[in-house]
């Protein structure tokens, strides 16, 4: 098949090659009528810029990348996909490069070498961006860090949902809630565990210290059986871990939600189908994903002051949370 051609481009819309090269080239200098007859031929034709050829005029390759510790979680996976279909969407390339053992330096010249014009960096990984020598040419978007001067962040109301959660135990008559926390130093962990904590020193209960996961169904279910014999709702910091709890709260005879109230955090695709189904809040990856591609474009494109933007997240009541029997 015959590759199309920008000469097709300005045949089909009856323009110059010179615009039609403007308008992929993401250029003022079109106006916005003959800018959408443009796009409309490129979408008609299937017209696709050559990369290569876009980056000699550009200075720009057109492609981000993506750093994360692991993509095993289930959070870092969703925030791939959600990554990867926005910048999809915007035209552009995404390489993915995890740490592993190495420091966040090595992934920042990996990116280099690939030619990208920025990158995302996720959870876990945001720690390290924090005192990281990043080059000057490299535009940076991270998610789940703290607000910083020297790139963009895009962030979850941890805190904030994390509060939501457990006023929704205390409402229902629970006398304190019990966390199983996240790793110390996660930021996102770090903010569900000061949302729990507020919230109840605000309502005159002391929370005391948390039971401590990793993230994962085994861990929450080890720190599962050592949940107190009195307590009668947890807020987990996330679902997995929430899973593990289901079991482990299973193997000692106490019923969900009638002897122990639990809910979790992310909403993941099964939430609903657990034993019972999870009440949880669930996080808008897609929105974090799309802002987070969005700021990273429109920091490649044109220079700005370092933003702070934070996403909302939605508390979900399901059978596994109810009033406290005693």
């Amino acid at each position: 098949m015959k590759r199309v051609s920008m000469a097709d481009v300005a045949a089909r819309a009856g323009v110059s090659g010179q615009t039609v090269s403007r308008v992929a080239n993401g250029s003022p200098r079109v106006d916005p009528v003959t800018r959408e007859r443009v796009e409309a031929a490129m979408e008609e034709l299937g017209y696709r810029m050559h990369r290569a050829a876009r980056a000699l005029r550009t200075g720009r390759t057109q492609t981000i990348g993506l750093v994360a510790v692991t993509l095993a979680t289930v959070g870092n996976s969703r925030m791939l996909q959600a990554v990867a279909d926005a910048a999809a969407s915007r035209g552009y390339a995404l390489v993915v490069v995890t740490l592993g053992a190495d420091p966040i330096d090595v992934a920042f010249e990996r990116l280099r070498e690939q030619g990208v014009d920025g990158a995302v960096v996720l959870n876990e990984a945001s720690a390290s961006a924090q005192g990281a020598d990043v080059p000057d040419d490299l535009r940076l978007v991270v998610v789940d860090a703290p607000a910083a001067d020297r790139f963009d962040v895009v962030q979850t109301a941890h805190a904030d949902a994390a509060a939501a959660a457990t006023r929704h135990l205390l409402a229902l008559g629970h006398p304190t809630v019990h966390h199983l926390a996240g790793p110390a130093g996660s930021f996102s962990a770090d903010e569900r565990e000061r949302g729990w904590r507020e919230t109840l020193n605000s309502a005159g209960v002391d929370a005391g210290e948390p039971l401590r996961g990793d993230w994962s169904a085994a861990s929450g279910h080890l720190r599962g059986l050592e949940l107190p014999a009195d307590a009668t709702a947890v807020f987990a910091a996330n679902d997995q871990m929430a899973l593990g709890l289901l079991r482990a709260l299973a193997e000692t005879g106490r019923r969900i939600p009638e002897d122990v109230s639990v809910v979790g955090f992310d909403d993941v695709m099964d939430a609903a189908d657990y034993r019972p189904p999870l009440s949880t809040v669930r996080q808008n990856f897609d929105a974090l994903g799309a802002q987070a591609v969005d700021v990273l474009v429109s920091r490649i494109e044109a220079s700005g002051v370092p933003r702070l933007l934070t996403i909302p997240a939605e508390l979900v009541v399901r059978a596994s949370s109810g009033p406290a029997s005693r």
